[in-house]
């Protein structure tokens, strides 16, 4: 089992900056991939940003420019900086963890982000 320990979200005027962490714990050592995911209301969950082990990322066309993620794998810890934020961005913000051989999905609680125009 694997869990997942989310902090960061808030309330944020349009154009501010915001830096989501997520902690795993228990059996991180079969974790590849960590990322972010988010659920506006009414809509799907969608992809944000994720990162292998190794370090690769992928974004989410509309955050790409804005968002970085990052990682520490000494902690556990998968960061989320968001900058130039929009209304738009929204929601409650998931982190994710897969793991390497079963391709499970682990996920956090949650945070809520509000973005105000």
């Amino acid at each position: 089992q694997v869990q997942l320990v989310e902090s960061g979200g808030g309330l944020v005027q349009a154009g501010g900056s915001l830096r989501l962490s997520c902690a795993a714990s228990g059996r991180v050592f079969v974790i590849n991939v960590m990322g972010w995911y988010r659920q506006a209301a009414g809509k799907q969950r969608e992809l944000v940003a994720a990162i292998t082990r190794g370090g690769s990322a992928n974004y989410a066309d509309s955050v790409k420019g804005r968002f970085t993620i990052s990682r520490d794998n000494a902690k556990n810890t998968v960061y989320l900086q968001m900058n130039s934020l929009k209304p738009e961005d929204s929601g409650v913000y998931y982190c994710l963890a897969r793991t390497v051989v079963t391709g499970t999905d682990y996920w956090g609680q949650g945070t809520q982000v509000t973005v105000s125009s």
